[in-house]
């Protein structure tokens, strides 16, 4: 008596479209298969936001945005933020860019003569490789300049930081009250 195996799957007996083909050959074409939406991919970065942190390629981090709200006809606001440099360079903070703000400068507090002035650090500020720079009220800062619209409680302010080296990473500072010395409880990043 003749008996009959049935593989209605190919030869292998496995299922789908490479089934014919020898295993070898399965693997090549699964693995250009697999390349082809990778090549596609541009690596571009996603929006980060007050939630998010984002390592750029040289090691730059942003951590725990913030600001507090101004008042009516205030036309300057503070932004504070963490900054980690994991990379093995030196970077520098250069400046920024958000669409609720005519300038974007980075900025300090010295004192004088027993008086604290604030005053703008024109070539940016360098954030060493291997360490953390905290801008916080009263030190190192970012002044949002000529401010279209008060910054109120509650809102978030897309702001665009600009590196040196990292280039560009966006954040969405985390507006708190007038008198807030830090961002919101349980904000991580």
């Amino acid at each position: 008596m003749t008996q009959y195996i049935h593989r209605p799957h190919g030869r292998y007996g496995a299922t789908g479209v490479l089934s014919g083909l020898h295993p070898m050959a399965r693997a090549i074409a699964a693995a250009f298969t697999l390349a082809v939406p990778l090549a596609a991919c541009d690596g571009a970065p996603g929006t980060d936001t007050a939630t998010e942190t984002r390592p750029a390629a040289t090691g730059i981090s942003v951590e725990r945005p913030w600001s507090r709200e101004t008042a009516a006809g205030q036309d300057a606001g503070g932004g504070f933020l963490t900054i980690h440099n994991a990379g093995d360079e030196a970077d520098r903070l250069t400046g920024g860019a958000t669409p609720i703000a005519g300038d974007v400068q980075i900025h300090t507090v010295d004192m004088e003569g027993g008086v604290m002035r604030m005053r703008e650090l024109a070539e940016g500020l360098d954030i060493p490789a291997g360490e953390t720079v905290t801008l916080a009220p009263g030190g190192y800062h970012i002044m949002l300049m000529g401010l279209r619209e008060p910054l109120a409680r509650g809102a978030g302010v897309p702001l665009t930081l600009e590196f040196e080296r990292a280039g560009t990473i966006a954040v969405t500072l985390d507006v708190q009250p007038i008198g807030a010395e830090g961002p919101a409880e349980g904000q991580d990043d």
